[in-house]
Protein backbone atom coordinates (compact mmCIF):
# COMPACT_ATOMS: atom_id res chain seq x y z
CA UNK A 1 0.00 0.00 0.00
CA UNK A 2 1.22 3.70 -1.23
CA UNK A 3 0.45 6.86 -2.03
CA UNK A 4 1.93 7.08 -5.29
CA UNK A 5 -0.64 7.17 -8.22
CA UNK A 6 -0.87 4.30 -9.84
CA UNK A 7 -0.85 5.40 -13.84
CA UNK A 8 0.56 2.81 -16.71
CA UNK A 9 1.29 3.60 -19.61
CA UNK A 10 -1.68 5.10 -22.56
CA UNK A 11 -3.48 1.65 -23.27
CA UNK A 12 -4.04 0.74 -27.17
CA UNK A 13 -7.19 1.62 -27.98
CA UNK A 14 -8.17 -1.17 -29.72
CA UNK A 15 -7.56 -3.65 -27.07
CA UNK A 16 -8.53 -1.87 -23.98
CA UNK A 17 -10.86 -3.34 -22.97
CA UNK A 18 -9.93 -6.84 -24.06
CA UNK A 19 -10.11 -9.19 -21.43
CA UNK A 20 -6.27 -9.54 -19.83
CA UNK A 21 -5.32 -6.08 -21.36
CA UNK A 22 -5.16 -4.13 -18.58
CA UNK A 23 -1.88 -3.08 -17.09
CA UNK A 24 -3.22 -2.62 -13.44
CA UNK A 25 -2.91 -5.30 -11.28
CA UNK A 26 -5.86 -6.74 -10.62
CA UNK A 27 -5.65 -7.29 -6.90
CA UNK A 28 -4.25 -3.96 -6.04
CA UNK A 29 -7.10 -2.20 -8.00
CA UNK A 30 -9.88 -4.41 -5.74
CA UNK A 31 -7.81 -3.50 -2.42
CA UNK A 32 -7.97 0.60 -3.40
CA UNK A 33 -11.79 -0.16 -4.65
CA UNK A 34 -12.20 -1.30 -1.20
CA UNK A 35 -11.43 1.73 0.54
CA UNK A 36 -14.57 2.81 -0.85
CA UNK A 37 -17.33 1.99 1.95
CA UNK A 38 -20.62 0.82 0.79
CA UNK A 39 -23.78 0.07 1.85
CA UNK A 40 -24.42 -4.11 1.63
CA UNK A 41 -27.41 -5.83 -0.37
CA UNK A 42 -29.28 -9.09 -0.98
CA UNK A 43 -30.45 -8.80 -4.50
CA UNK A 44 -33.04 -11.42 -5.63
CA UNK A 45 -35.42 -12.65 -8.19
CA UNK A 46 -37.40 -15.83 -9.08
CA UNK A 47 -36.28 -18.18 -11.86
CA UNK A 48 -39.31 -19.58 -14.61
CA UNK A 49 -39.43 -22.45 -12.55
CA UNK A 50 -40.93 -20.13 -9.96
CA UNK A 51 -37.33 -21.05 -7.43
CA UNK A 52 -36.18 -17.95 -5.40
CA UNK A 53 -32.72 -16.74 -5.89
CA UNK A 54 -30.27 -14.24 -4.48
CA UNK A 55 -27.00 -13.03 -4.14
CA UNK A 56 -25.40 -10.59 -1.83
CA UNK A 57 -24.05 -7.38 -3.36
CA UNK A 58 -22.12 -4.10 -2.32
CA UNK A 59 -22.30 -2.91 -6.25
CA UNK A 60 -25.80 -0.87 -5.89
CA UNK A 61 -26.37 2.45 -6.81
CA UNK A 62 -28.57 4.98 -7.24
CA UNK A 63 -28.86 6.15 -10.93
CA UNK A 64 -31.79 8.69 -10.90
CA UNK A 65 -34.60 10.46 -9.28
CA UNK A 66 -37.31 11.41 -11.94
CA UNK A 67 -37.98 8.45 -13.13
CA UNK A 68 -36.76 5.91 -9.93
CA UNK A 69 -33.79 3.85 -11.46
CA UNK A 70 -30.77 2.06 -9.54
CA UNK A 71 -28.38 -0.14 -11.25
CA UNK A 72 -26.48 -3.12 -9.40
CA UNK A 73 -23.59 -5.56 -11.04
CA UNK A 74 -23.60 -9.18 -11.38
CA UNK A 75 -20.04 -11.34 -12.39
CA UNK A 76 -20.60 -12.84 -15.86
CA UNK A 77 -19.85 -15.99 -14.70
CA UNK A 78 -22.22 -16.24 -11.65
CA UNK A 79 -24.73 -19.26 -11.29
CA UNK A 80 -27.33 -17.42 -11.14
CA UNK A 81 -26.83 -14.76 -14.37
CA UNK A 82 -29.21 -16.42 -16.30
CA UNK A 83 -32.04 -16.41 -13.49
CA UNK A 84 -31.54 -12.37 -13.11
CA UNK A 85 -31.27 -11.87 -16.88
CA UNK A 86 -34.50 -13.52 -17.24
CA UNK A 87 -36.36 -12.24 -14.42
CA UNK A 88 -39.36 -9.42 -15.68
CA UNK A 89 -38.25 -8.22 -11.95
CA UNK A 90 -36.11 -7.86 -9.25
CA UNK A 91 -35.61 -6.77 -5.66
CA UNK A 92 -32.54 -4.83 -3.33
CA UNK A 93 -32.81 -5.29 0.08
CA UNK A 94 -30.60 -2.73 2.05
CA UNK A 95 -28.98 -4.75 4.91
CA UNK A 96 -29.15 -4.05 8.79
CA UNK A 97 -26.33 -3.71 10.93
CA UNK A 98 -27.75 -6.79 12.72
CA UNK A 99 -27.71 -8.99 9.54
CA UNK A 100 -24.31 -9.96 8.57
CA UNK A 101 -25.23 -13.63 8.85
CA UNK A 102 -27.91 -13.25 6.25
CA UNK A 103 -25.59 -11.34 4.54
CA UNK A 104 -22.76 -14.32 4.58
CA UNK A 105 -25.38 -17.02 3.97
CA UNK A 106 -26.67 -15.41 0.72
CA UNK A 107 -23.16 -14.64 -0.35
CA UNK A 108 -22.50 -18.54 -0.60
CA UNK A 109 -23.17 -20.90 -2.46
CA UNK A 110 -25.95 -23.30 -1.17
CA UNK A 111 -28.64 -25.56 -2.68
CA UNK A 112 -31.44 -23.11 -0.82
CA UNK A 113 -30.61 -20.12 0.67
CA UNK A 114 -34.14 -19.17 1.43
CA UNK A 115 -34.44 -22.19 4.20
CA UNK A 116 -35.34 -20.48 7.22
CA UNK A 117 -35.64 -16.49 5.68
CA UNK A 118 -38.40 -15.04 6.62
CA UNK A 119 -39.89 -13.92 2.77
CA UNK A 120 -43.38 -12.94 0.78
CA UNK A 121 -43.33 -13.09 -3.28
CA UNK A 122 -43.30 -9.36 -4.25
CA UNK A 123 -43.59 -7.70 -7.57
CA UNK A 124 -42.91 -10.03 -10.48
CA UNK A 125 -42.95 -13.00 -7.52
CA UNK A 126 -39.20 -11.33 -6.53
CA UNK A 127 -38.70 -12.53 -2.60
CA UNK A 128 -38.69 -9.34 -0.51
CA UNK A 129 -36.99 -10.31 2.80
CA UNK A 130 -38.37 -9.22 5.95
CA UNK A 131 -36.22 -7.24 8.28
CA UNK A 132 -34.00 -5.64 6.19
CA UNK A 133 -33.50 -1.71 6.29
CA UNK A 134 -34.94 -0.69 3.09
CA UNK A 135 -35.83 -2.26 -0.22
CA UNK A 136 -36.80 -1.72 -3.56
CA UNK A 137 -38.71 -3.33 -5.71
CA UNK A 138 -37.54 -3.25 -9.18
CA UNK A 139 -39.03 -3.80 -12.96
CA UNK A 140 -35.82 -4.72 -14.71
CA UNK A 141 -35.11 -2.14 -17.72
CA UNK A 142 -31.97 -2.73 -19.33
CA UNK A 143 -28.74 -4.86 -18.81
CA UNK A 144 -25.40 -3.56 -19.77
CA UNK A 145 -21.94 -5.54 -20.25
CA UNK A 146 -19.27 -3.86 -18.74
CA UNK A 147 -16.07 -5.58 -18.49
CA UNK A 148 -16.23 -8.88 -16.47
CA UNK A 149 -19.89 -8.28 -15.06
CA UNK A 150 -23.59 -7.56 -16.38
CA UNK A 151 -24.95 -4.33 -15.29
CA UNK A 152 -28.70 -4.43 -14.53
CA UNK A 153 -30.79 -1.27 -14.69
CA UNK A 154 -34.11 -1.13 -12.85
CA UNK A 155 -37.67 0.53 -12.53
CA UNK A 156 -38.43 0.74 -8.76
CA UNK A 157 -41.52 0.19 -9.07
CA UNK A 158 -42.44 -0.28 -5.22
CA UNK A 159 -40.39 0.51 -1.98
CA UNK A 160 -39.85 0.73 2.02
CA UNK A 161 -37.68 2.08 4.59
CA UNK A 162 -37.20 2.01 8.08
CA UNK A 163 -34.79 3.45 10.68
CA UNK A 164 -32.75 0.52 11.52
CA UNK A 165 -28.87 1.24 11.14
CA UNK A 166 -27.38 -0.04 7.68
CA UNK A 167 -24.71 -2.72 7.69
CA UNK A 168 -21.97 -1.39 6.15
CA UNK A 169 -18.26 -2.84 4.12
CA UNK A 170 -14.88 -2.13 3.74
CA UNK A 171 -11.57 -2.98 3.35
CA UNK A 172 -12.84 -6.66 3.47
CA UNK A 173 -15.02 -6.18 6.53
CA UNK A 174 -18.33 -5.07 7.70
CA UNK A 175 -18.78 -2.76 10.12
CA UNK A 176 -21.59 0.22 11.05
CA UNK A 177 -21.82 4.24 10.37
CA UNK A 178 -20.86 6.05 13.93
CA UNK A 179 -22.57 9.53 13.44
CA UNK A 180 -20.79 12.71 14.35
CA UNK A 181 -22.35 12.48 18.00
CA UNK A 182 -21.71 9.12 19.00
CA UNK A 183 -17.90 9.11 17.76
CA UNK A 184 -17.58 11.89 20.76
CA UNK A 185 -15.95 11.14 23.83
CA UNK A 186 -18.71 11.70 27.08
Amino acid sequence: MNDLPKQPAAPDPANEFASDNSQIDPRDFRNALGTYGTGVTIITATAADGKPYGITCNSFASVSLNPPLVLWSLGVYSSSLTVFQNASHFTVHVLGSSQQALANKFAKSSEDKFAGVNWTPGLGNAPVLAESVANFQCRSVNRYYGGDHVIFLGAVEAYAYNANEPLLFARGSYGRFLAEDERKSP
